[in-house]
């Protein structure tokens, strides 16, 4: 019964964990989606930046462009990023993790059922059983 009910922990916990991978990918996704997006869109005002010398006139009229890029450059640099992923690339795999996930959820509820009904039973067996050991013991004190 113990193996059975640690059996049924272990393979609803390695779905949970694949779950709570999962979701940390797609968050890191989103985020790289989004950096990207700020990246393409600041990168023409960041180049005229450059090429203006890096002239503080220009900074003061563009400076949250500049800034929003330098910060994207910075988040891609963090990540150890040598050429970004393609906006295409990176949806393909959030809808495939996506799927993935909507599969696990599939399997999450069942096993976790199994799991708290297999607990429950082995809880159950053990308070009989420690109740009759009690009863027991009860006959042997009276005898």
């Amino acid at each position: 019964m113990n193996a059975k009910a640690q059996q049924s922990k272990d393979d609803f916990n390695a779905i949970n964990t694949r779950i709570q991978n999962i979701d940390a990918r797609l968050k890191d996704i989103s985020a790289l989606q989004k950096q990207i997006g700020i990246y393409s869109k600041t990168r023409e005002v960041y180049a005229a930046y450059r090429k203006a010398g890096y002239s503080k006139k220009y900074l003061a009229e563009h400076g949250d462009d500049i800034a929003a890029h330098k910060a994207a450059k910075k988040y891609f640099d963090a990540l150890g990023l040598a050429k970004l992923p393609t906006i295409n690339t990176l949806k393909s795999e959030y809808s495939a993790l996506a799927a993935e996930k909507k599969k696990l959820y599939a399997e999450y509820q069942p096993a976790r059922k199994n799991m708290q009904d297999i607990l429950s039973a082995a809880q159950n067996v053990r308070q009989l059983l420690n109740y009759r050991e009690a009863a027991k013991e009860k006959e042997t004190e009276r005898d």
